[in-house]
């Protein structure tokens, strides 16, 4: 059976404990950005949208919504994802696991695929704008380049 988003924010979850659901749904985010550029293939098929708080994925979202405060994932099941995802996601939340969701949402709005899927919207204004796994992969393959030099 192949890994949906829900799968990944169980397994985020049983990690790292409960956590508030802008939190979620950006190491969500991270865990597909840096899965798409160590594995070369989505970490789930569900797109993300480009929300004016950051990336958001709206089946996720349609689930905590409401919610401030996540601390169970009933909806996925961590027991879907193969060695090679947990170890996408395990370094992810190691880099990104101890920052607060603002200032992760804050890094969200730096970096170039969210600004580029929100094309030249004003700040806080409703967007659904699609964020590529094409402008993800790039991006954040981008880093790891420059880092090896």
């Amino acid at each position: 059976m192949a890994t949906n988003v829900h799968d990944v924010a169980a397994y985020i979850l049983e990690k790292r404990g409960p956590m508030t659901a802008m939190k979620l749904q950006k190491l969500v985010y991270y865990s597909q950005a840096w899965h798409l550029v160590w594995d070369t293939e989505r970490l789930f098929p569900e797109e993300i949208q480009a929300w004016a708080n950051g990336p958001v994925v709206y089946e996720l979202y349609q689930k905590h919504r409401g919610q401030f405060q996540v601390t169970q994932w009933p909806a996925g099941n961590s027991a879907n994802l193969t060695n090679a995802e947990r170890e996408s996601i395990d370094a992810v939340l190691q880099v990104y696991g101890g920052m607060p969701a603002h200032e992760l949402s804050e890094l969200t709005h730096r970096e170039r695929p969210w600004r580029d899927a929100r094309g030249g919207l004003p700040a806080g204004a409703m967007s659904s704008a699609t964020i590529t796994v094409e402008s993800m992969y790039e991006y954040y393959d981008g880093l790891v380049g420059t880092a090896d030099q």
